[in-house]
């Protein structure tokens, strides 16, 4: 089946005009609104506000990326493995604000921990880190392997940071203690 000259010609101004999502779904909303007997201006209001939606998340994404720490080691390694790191690298040179959650819980590779060290470095005084974790600095050598890794890691890390201390009871042991509470009152007044 040929192609039709409108149709190639479309796709490449879609392309060159940078348009992903109305390439992607010009067919298919084109005969969704052909069955619906939607008039021109629908279909193409309907298309712009695929192509503006995906846009928006497309941007949140680059701004707000959320990793747990072993996540991304994990994923630092995958993309090391598959001689993809550098590109993996600077997408992430080019976020706003990452988050790594659970720094400690699993200790990290030799390779895994200078993987991650390289991430906090490149983003050092360029895009903003949150790091959690349960562990005071002084155990992260644990984490990290070595002492001055940890050091380089944790002097990137403190320099110009705000430390907010959560020492409270966990939210989610106080929530499981309230589930068990109600069933044990549940099954009392049965």
């Amino acid at each position: 089946m040929s192609v039709s000259q409108p149709t190639v010609l479309l796709e490449h101004y879609l392309k060159q005009l940078k348009l992903p999502t109305m390439l992607r779904e010009y067919a298919k909303l084109g005969s969704l609104c052909q069955s619906e007997r939607a008039d021109y201006q629908t279909f193409l209001l309907r298309l712009c506000e695929r192509e503006v939606h995906d846009r928006e998340l497309r941007a949140a994404e680059r701004r707000v990326r959320f990793f747990t720490a072993t996540g991304l080691v994990t994923q630092l390694l995958e993309k090391r493995e598959d001689r993809q790191l550098e590109r993996f690298q600077k997408q992430l040179e080019r976020l706003h604000l990452i988050v790594l959650d659970e720094l400690g819980y699993v200790p990290f590779s030799k390779t895994g921990a200078e993987l991650l060290f390289e991430v906090v470095s490149r983003a050092y005084e360029r895009t903003s880190l949150i790091v959690t974790t349960n562990l005071p600095f002084e155990a992260w050598t644990e984490v990290m392997g070595t002492e001055r890794l940890t050091g380089a890691l944790l002097d990137r890390l403190t320099h110009r940071i705000h430390i907010l201390e959560a020492n409270g009871e966990s939210y989610r042991l106080r929530e499981s203690k309230d589930r068990l509470k109600r069933r044990r009152s549940t099954r009392k007044r049965k």
